[in-house]
């Protein structure tokens, strides 16, 4: 039995199942963890979220911001961009069920020291708090009134202050658990820049370079930085290869952190 941890799909399916083929994963034994954004931007992002579901007992996944986007455009909340690829997911006949299942899953995992989130923590919280806020974020999404939720938060630009209440609160929670890269020197997220940690802007610092209250026995787990590409160190590993963009998809095995990657495929 093995558990491998996979970096953003992004509707990449084809290539998606090259890598399992090779890391040779059997639903029978092994488990697989997904850092968020199953869809979106890729070819295939209808295959996946099925393949997906269809083996939702041994997989688990964590929200991204991609997963989000779908999750609203089914809503009727927001509508998809030119380089969105969600159009045969939301005509899709099982569309209702795939994305049902989708917004009910979690923004934080954890099992024993790892810790699966999409773009990462905020430096100035502790582990106890950071599990609260991801409950906190996710009972909301799986509330009834879900979509008037993503419909107002979509209206604002806001930046994570405790003191957030409402709508404005879901905003600042969710753009760090799906969106964050770097924070200002204290510890606050920034979100305009998107390259390689070596070009960011004076100040400016990623999440994880940053001192933290409580994780010392921790792995944080997580994706959406494709600038950054794959990124181990103690305690944290970044999955992100940039399939989508013509880079490789990564496959970490836990625990003993082998790394396997398969090329784009169309």
């Amino acid at each position: 039995m093995a558990t491998y941890v996979i970096g953003d799909i992004q509707g990449c399916y084809r290539t998606f199942r090259k890598l399992l083929r090779k890391i040779e994963f059997d639903a029978t034994k092994d488990r697989l963890w997904l850092v968020g954004d199953l869809v979106n931007r890729g070819p295939r992002s209808l295959e996946t979220l099925r393949w997906v579901f269809k083996h939702r007992d041994v997989v688990q996944t964590v929200l991204g911001n991609h997963d989000l986007k779908l999750i609203a455009c089914d809503a009727g909340v927001s509508e998809p961009r030119r380089r969105d690829t969600l159009d045969d997911l939301l005509k899709a006949s099982d569309r209702s069920e795939l994305v049902d299942w989708l917004r009910r899953q979690p923004f934080l995992f954890e099992e024993g020291p790892i810790i699966l989130v999409h773009a990462g923590l905020l430096p100035t919280w502790s582990m106890k708090e950071a599990r609260g806020y991801a409950r906190e974020a996710a009972k909301v999404l799986r509330s009834a009134d879900y979509a008037e939720v993503m419909r107002e938060a979509l209206k604002l630009e806001v930046v994570w202050e405790e003191d957030l209440r409402g709508v404005a609160r879901w905003r600042g929670l969710t753009d760090v658990f799906t969106q964050m890269r770097m924070c200002t020197k204290d510890g606050m997220p920034s979100y305009e820049y998107n390259g390689p940690p070596e070009d960011a802007p004076k100040g400016e610092k990623p999440w994880f370079a940053l001192p933290t209250p409580d994780r010392d026995l921790h792995t944080i787990v997580f994706g959406h930085w494709a600038a950054l590409g794959l990124h181990i160190e103690p305690g944290i590993i970044g999955t992100d290869s940039g399939c989508v963009w013509g880079g490789s998809l990564t496959a970490v095995r836990l625990p003993d952190i082998a790394v396997f990657q398969e090329r784009f495929a169309e």
